[in-house]
């Protein structure tokens, strides 16, 4: 064979394998991970909520995931344990390390402040997740829960279960004085309670604001409130399902064999739990898969240059500084009664999650099956 044929017969057979691998390469279902979209800060603020871990970051992976973004390289992601300066360290680095986009809950509203400027120094947009920064003209979103309405469904519900009761005493157990969502739920709350406070319908005997929402620091207060009140307390505002277990832990310290009804928030399992055997009354459940999704939908558009559907914007909050165009989504009051048709329902707990060997009964009185 000559020379001039072989050479031909090589080119025709790379040609034909450029050819297959292109119509390989086409014929993939795999989706493809974007080349252009830049890294994602995702920093959030502790560990002693279930939530963050447990739901609002697997959620926001899985939906970058699905978008095809590059998770394992470009998502940098930091937890502050509850410290305000190691956040501030994080999002530093997260700015060092060529984040084009800081979605950040902040451990302290007002001390975020100085990170969204930071951001906004070198161009990166600042989402506040969950909980508003406040002090600063940098936020250009927000996305979270009516937090007002938060505070209002759980104080209504303690009212509705108190309704044979004339003028009940009350303990107040608020969130952390540096969250601005703690503020939100204490101002839904006394919305509810203060007029009927003022016609001599309702005591708040005490009332506490709980640093770093520490359900420990929860329980201190509890037991200070019961050693005040000779263990006579009608019923409890607690501001979320954290705060709600170290008071119930103060309260069965304290001897007490009945509970009175107490509030929540998160629906934790453990305060799903205490809801089925009558130790909790309610908790406010949040549905958090659609909150992350939309945070890391958010995150995308912005990353990749990509204009934000105007439709996904409900509305404004004010941060003290600018009205922030905001996401806000609905929160829905959780009792015994509902469980099966809200946190179950949605996949937000599995029955197996909630109703382990030491509440099957009462799973199966509730009928959570």
């Amino acid at each position: 064979m000559s020379k001039k044929i072989l050479y031909s017969l090589l080119a025709v057979l790379i040609v034909t394998a450029t050819v297959l691998s292109a119509c390989g390469s086409a014929g993939s279902s795999a989706p493809a991970a974007s080349s252009t979209a830049g890294k994602i800060a995702f920093l959030l603020p502790e560990t002693k909520t279930a939530r963050y871990e447990t739901q609002d970051l697997p959620n926001f992976k899985a939906e970058l995931t699905a978008k095809g973004f590059d998770v394992a390289n470009n998502l940098i992601y930091s937890n502050a344990n509850q410290d305000a300066s190691a956040q501030q360290s994080q999002a530093e680095a997260a700015l060092t390390n060529g984040a084009k986009v800081l979605v950040l809950d902040p451990v302290d509203s007002a001390a975020a402040a100085a990170i969204a400027d930071a951001a906004a120094a070198k161009n990166v947009p600042v989402v506040s997740y969950d909980r508003l920064i406040t002090g600063s003209k940098n936020v250009n979103y927000y996305i979270s829960f009516d937090n007002v309405q938060v505070g209002k469904l759980q104080a209504t519900a303690l009212m509705t279960a108190l309704s044979s009761v004339t003028n009940p005493t009350i303990v107040m157990i608020n969130g952390s004085p540096t969250d601005h969502n703690a503020t939100l739920f204490k101002q839904g709350a006394h919305s509810v309670f203060d007029p009927l406070v003022t016609a001599g319908k309702l005591t708040i005997a005490k009332e506490y604001d709980t640093p770093d929402w520490s359900p420990d620091q929860a329980q201190t207060e509890m037991t200070q409130a019961l050693t005040a009140l000779n263990n006579k307390v009608d019923g409890v505002y607690a501001a979320n399902d954290g705060t709600a277990g170290g008071a119930f832990a103060a309260m069965k310290a304290a001897g007490l064999t009945t509970f009175p009804p107490m509030t929540g928030q998160d629906a934790q399992t453990d305060g799903i739990q205490r809801i089925l055997t009558g130790e909790q009354y309610m908790t406010v459940y949040k549905a958090i898969k659609p909150e992350a999704v939309a945070a890391a939908d958010l995150a995308y558009d912005l990353a990749t240059g990509t204009a934000v559907p105007a439709t996904m914007v409900t509305g404004t909050t004010n941060n003290n500084v600018v009205d922030v165009p905001s996401i806000l989504l609905t929160p829905v009051a959780v009792t015994k009664d509902n469980v099966e048709t809200t946190v179950i329902a949605d996949g937000f707990w599995k029955v197996s999650d909630i109703c382990t060997a030491d509440f099957a009964a009462a799973c199966a009185a509730a009928g959570v099956k």
